[in-house]
């Protein structure tokens, strides 16, 4: 995901919390990502110019560079490649996936650099800021794999309690139009939207997309 770094300042989640919560959306998406079978590789997501191994690759790398930048190297850019997954895509995630909750748990405290050369090339993140950046991604991106599968995706309230003021922080302005840009325009929330819908919307997604191999076609949206 590439996002934009102006964040407005979101409500904070202490800093415990957040490790904690970052981590459980992660494992959701593991357990997601699990259910995947070879066949379902070649399915369209919500994000439209990618199949589900795309979107896996994507989301294997950024474990990576996070856990990278965790640990002090993240400048360096071999650690964010995007690479084809092998023979054993699920297996691949689920060790990325692990990689990046061990390197976050070693993180001395919220104020730790991160260096996230996707995000900017001349400044560092703090550490909160850079993980809230890693939990919203995971909470979208779990939802565009159960999409992709048909799955139910129901995550903790209290996860999208911390993830909604994350969503809404996301600057809504001409870089959501850009070609490879994560996320496209905000969506108007219906009045009676759940937490997650409201993520979804304020990070341009429309919760009544369906996979069009499950009999449903809906335009997708932008993911990077």
């Amino acid at each position: 995901m590439h996002m934009n770094p102006a964040y407005a300042s979101a409500p904070r989640t202490d800093f415990a919390d957040l490790r904690r919560l970052h981590a459980r959306a992660v494992r959701d998406s593991v357990t997601l990502a699990q259910r995947v079978t070879p066949d379902d590789l070649t399915r369209q997501t919500p994000c439209s110019s990618w199949t589900l191994a795309d979107l896996l690759a994507h989301m294997t790398a950024q474990h990576h560079g996070f856990a990278a930048a965790a640990r002090g190297e993240g400048r360096e850019s071999a650690h964010w490649a995007v690479r084809p997954l092998g023979t054993d895509p699920v297996g691949e995630y689920t060790a990325a996936a692990e990689n990046v909750i061990a390197a976050f748990a070693t993180v001395e405290g919220p104020d730790q650099a991160f260096a996230l050369p996707e995000f900017s090339a001349d400044r560092t993140f703090r550490a909160a800021r850079a993980i809230g950046f890693h939990l919203i991604d995971y909470v979208v991106h779990s939802w565009d794999v159960a999409r992709t599968l048909g799955l139910a995706y129901a995550p903790a309230p209290e996860l999208l309690r911390a993830a909604l003021p994350i969503a809404r922080a996301v600057p809504d302005d001409d870089s959501r139009l850009a070609p490879g840009s994560a996320f496209r325009p905000g969506l108007t929330a219906g009045e009676d939207a759940d937490n997650l819908e409201q993520i979804l919307t304020a990070l341009g997604r429309s919760p009544r997309w369906r996979c069009p191999e499950l009999g449903a076609d809906s335009g997708g949206v932008g993911c990077d």
